[in-house]
């Protein structure tokens, strides 16, 4: 996201930073449908270009146009994300998250803000804001999820583990992608081992029942079920994009399809966590993993698979 908002989002929990950086969300207008679409295609067409420059395939293009449509459509891309920025704030402002600063669950949002911008598909007809929703909720729900399990950790390993993960999120930021581990590990001037292992510590189970509001009176499971706010149109097409996406998992073989519902939260609104759908299927976390990443490679295969890689990243 840009750099200068990212930086006062992330990492930066005093008031004066927080409220500046709402100040700057509201400083870019809201987009029209159209400009929506033609940003959309902007960002389309350097994504195009870099993997062209990338592969070296340029064929009679001249590389320099290239790169400037490059630089175009990571403007655009900026731009969208600016515009939408509030969508995020709009979601964390409507939960109170004990133990989370409002910064960080601000800095989750935009990850899920940035990742829906990238995989956004105008052609499919659907409004931005209603795609990016979804994205933003996933994202804060993971990111509180991994917050509250770390709390179960000594001191000493949960401020390591909270160290490596704004690291990711930082990078994961200003290079448009997920962090790898090694990335990671090169950043914080520490082994790539060092990393998966404060990873590995981190992934206790916590259930989505967990209290997260302030009162006790919110749950880890409203953040994907929370739907005030959402405009009745609205509300019908996140209902028909979820309902293309399981029409999408009837290609699949009954249990993976059912692990990929689960998974996803396609069932009841609830996302899964891997060691979730294991106990429920009696498999063990690996082999969930394993069918998982098979079955994202056989609905690719399919052909109809738009809407899936949307949610699926």
């Amino acid at each position: 996201m840009p750099a200068d908002l990212k930086n006062r989002a992330s990492g930066q929990q005093d008031g004066d930073s927080v409220g500046q950086y709402l100040r700057d969300v509201g400083r870019t207008p809201l987009l029209t449908a159209s400009e929506e679409v033609e940003l959309s295609r902007r960002i389309e067409a350097g994504v195009y270009a870099a993997q062209l420059l990338e592969s070296g395939d340029t064929g009679k293009r001249e590389p320099r146009l290239l790169r400037r449509v490059v630089a175009e459509g990571e403007r655009a891309k900026d731009h969208m994300i600016r515009a939408n920025l509030r969508l995020v704030v709009s979601v964390a402002k409507k939960h109170s998250f004990r133990g989370l600063p409002f910064g960080d669950v601000v800095q989750e949002g935009n990850l899920g803000l940035i990742r829906a911008v990238e995989k956004f598909d105008y052609a499919k007809g659907y409004k931005f804001s209603t795609y990016a929703m979804w994205w933003i909720r996933q994202a804060i729900e993971r990111g509180l999820a991994e917050q509250t399990r770390t709390v179960r950790l000594p001191v000493h390993v949960v401020e390591e583990v909270n160290k490596l993960k704004k690291i990711g999120q930082k990078l994961s930021a200003s290079l448009g992608r997920e962090a790898t581990v090694e990335e990671i590990a090169a950043e914080a001037k520490c082994s790539p081992q060092r990393v998966q292992d404060m990873r590995d510590a981190a992934r206790t189970c916590v259930s989505l029942e967990t209290p997260v509001g302030g009162e006790g009176d919110s749950v880890l499971g409203d953040l994907i079920q929370d739907t005030d706010g959402v405009s009745a149109p609205d509300l019908v097409e996140q209902q028909e994009f979820t309902e293309n996406v399981r029409s999408l998992l009837d290609v699949l073989p009954e249990r993976q399809g059912r692990i990929m519902r689960l998974r996803y939260g396609l069932e009841d609104g609830r996302a899964r966590t891997l060691q979730e759908v294991a106990e429920e299927l009696g498999l063990t976390r690996e082999r969930i993993r394993q069918l998982e990443k098979q079955s994202l490679a056989q609905l690719k295969q399919s052909g109809d698979r738009d809407d899936l890689f949307a949610l699926a990243g």
